[in-house]
């Protein structure tokens, strides 16, 4: 479906784009009072921005978007990496209304190895620009303390806040405090270890965080070995605890290949209102570090936008610098020194799908808290997802179908179900006699039973559905149309009709169907519709044929007349009952002249 737009300032701001040059770079959009309402970037401006205004969109929000545009301003840069993070740091700072709203991740926790003499390694929510090194953020507070208690236990670091300058050392400022007496702290306040001493551990700490565990263990071990070849097993056993507890941290990371050395993984999962992006990152063959980013969506956008805002602004975080990037699907724009690959096979394509998991488990948590708080919001969902597959005017909270039922023209019924909130609601199901059609046709029988049912909910005057589900193509569906013309119903209601083969559905004045996937939950509804029409009316068809075969059994009797086959029915059930009697219990029920006839007619 298409959007006009029509904006009253269109000839200037057609004669701003004339000028804007093919160059990469951010643009601006503001409204009649000056305020940015849009924020974008652009490998060619001109090209870009012009897309803007032509005469419609695909997307409504689009339209609506270019119909507020008062004026247009824009900036070049040397590159198309530079626009995007120019965009991604406008963004943030601007919040523009039409563009999407990256989710706040102050709530993560972070590493932080202070920018100090004798640095701390502290946990933090706030990323201050102190020159201090931050790793993360990281999605488990578990996960930030085990790394913390291990690195207390066997670097022995300070945790006091103590201006630890050569000065305040060498003229005693300090004393040690109960830490370093119960064997947590080397006492660097007395000047009891050296700086250099000290910061070979935190050199190990800043290799442990980024990854390099296999690194520091080697070390270690090499250090466990000379220390005991000189006889100082004291020390070497101290070494050791170190090596052990940094094997078990090693143990519990994510192998992966010894082959995959330093890699970012990103990938990306949507629901209509959000996308989540996930990263992982691999070093050395081993996952140290898994990260979900939710962006709220605004302007319908594509996933390659989508994903390529959550890996700039993921990267700006962390400080990543790696050069190879995973991706699932292809980004058509050049950051500088990094490599975008869509693994094919392999390893990498592994780690991919392992992303791609984690990512979806991230999307289906959030939607399992939502349905907790409140537990209509799914569904809310599902209705709002009929509304877009079957571009509906209003969300089909009423729904009614049809479906006709006869057997080589005899009998011909029909069955209308009525589904509220997607739900079956019994009570309302009706079934129907063909009055006014003779013989077996279908398009006359459907055009009957769909102008009785509405005539009389006009008579009544009910609420009307908001869809009609018609079980058939396109004839039955045109015949469904003729009754509403009829009524004056046309435009006011929604109908479709669904062919039995191949599950296509048709909307009146359209020969050509379309095929939902079979997979959505739009589907799946109207099956359920379709196949309880279809039931609910075989059902009735089948009583009703039985009935018929059985009074026709009873009434070819000569001598019996209606009340006394009704008597018979009431009291037996069937006529095979009727049959297994005795003379004496017929004529109990009704009387001896009429009891005889019947016995001797089965009797005979």
């Amino acid at each position: 479906m298409k959007y006009n737009t029509i904006n009253r300032n269109i000839d200037y701001l057609k004669s701003l784009v004339s000028v804007l040059p093919n160059k990469p770079g951010i643009y601006q959009y503001f409204d009649d009072t000056g305020k940015i309402i849009y924020i974008g970037k652009a490998k060619d401006l001109r090209k870009r921005v012009s897309q803007y205004f032509s005469k419609s969109h695909d997307h409504r929000k689009t339209s609506l978007l270019v119909r507020n545009i008062a004026d247009i301003k824009h900036m070049v840069v040397q590159s198309e990496q530079d626009a995007l993070l120019l965009e991604n740091n406008l963004i943030k700072k601007y919040q523009p209304r039409y563009n999407i709203q990256l989710k706040d991740d102050k709530s993560f926790p972070w590493i932080c190895v202070k920018n100090e003499p004798f640095p701390r390694v502290i946990k933090t929510r706030d990323l201050e620009k102190d020159g201090s090194k931050y790793y993360g953020p990281y999605t488990s507070i578990y996960t930030v303390r085990t790394l913390l208690e291990l690195f207390k236990s066997e670097y022995k670091l300070r945790t006091c806040n103590y201006n630890l300058s050569e000065e305040n050392i060498k003229n005693g400022k300090y004393k040690v405090c109960l830490e370093y007496h119960i064997g947590n702290c080397l006492g660097p306040c007395e000047g009891l270890i050296s700086e250099q001493k000290y910061n070979e551990g935190i050199h190990d700490i800043n290799n442990i965080l980024k990854g390099n565990v296999s690194g520091v263990i080697k070390h270690l071990k090499d250090l466990m070995k000379e220390l005991s070849n000189s006889l100082n097993f004291e020390e070497a056993n101290r070494i050791k605890e170190k090596y052990d507890s940094l094997k078990r941290y090693q143990s519990r990371s994510t192998i992966v290949s010894p082959n995959i050395t330093d890699v970012d993984v990103f990938s990306i999962e949507e629901d209509e209102k959000f996308a989540f992006i996930n990263y992982l990152k691999v070093i050395k063959g081993a996952i140290i570090q898994t990260f979900t980013l939710e962006i709220k969506k605004v302007m319908d956008e594509t996933p390659e936008e989508l994903l390529l805002s959550g890996i700039v602004e993921i990267r700006q975080k962390i400080f990543s610098n790696s050069r190879e990037i995973l991706v699932p699907i292809k980004l058509d724009y050049n950051l500088e020194n990094v490599v975008f690959k869509i693994p094919q096979k392999g390893e990498k394509k592994d780690l991919l799908a392992l992303s791609q998991r984690n990512a979806k488990y991230f999307r289906m948590e959030k939607e399992k808290h939502a349905v907790l708080k409140n537990p209509n919001i799914r569904l809310e969902q599902l209705l709002s997802t009929i509304k877009t597959d079957l571009q509906l005017a209003e969300v089909p909270i009423h729904i009614e179908c049809f479906d006709n039922s006869n057997l080589q023209g005899t009998n011909p019924v029909a069955a209308c179900v009525v589904f509220k909130n997607a739900r079956p609601n019994v009570k309302e199901y009706r079934h129907y006699n063909i009055k006014t059609v003779v013989g077996p046709n279908d398009f006359a029988s459907m055009e009957e039973v769909v102008y009785r049912r509405y005539k009389r909910i006009i008579e009544e005057n009910k609420s009307l559905p908001q869809l009609i589900v018609i079980d058939g193509g396109k004839g039955q569906l045109s015949s469904a149309v003729n009754a509403l013309d009829k009524l004056g119903l046309r435009g006011k209601i929604s109908v479709i009709g669904i062919a039995k083969k191949l599950e296509e559905i048709y909307f009146p004045g359209d020969s050509v169907p379309i095929y939902i996937n079979k997979n959505s939950q739009t589907l799946k509804v109207i099956q359920q519709l379709r196949d309880e029409a279809h039931r609910f009316g075989i059902t009735f068809h089948r009583n009703k044929r039985s009935k018929e075969f059985i009074s026709s059994e009873l009434i070819s009797i000569e001598g019996i007349g209606e009340k006394t086959m009704q008597k018979l029915l009431k009291e037996f059930k069937s006529v095979k009952t009727i049959k297994e009697q005795t003379l004496l219990t017929l004529e109990k029920i009704v009387g001896k002249s009429k009891a005889k006839i019947v016995f001797a007619h089965f009797n005979k």
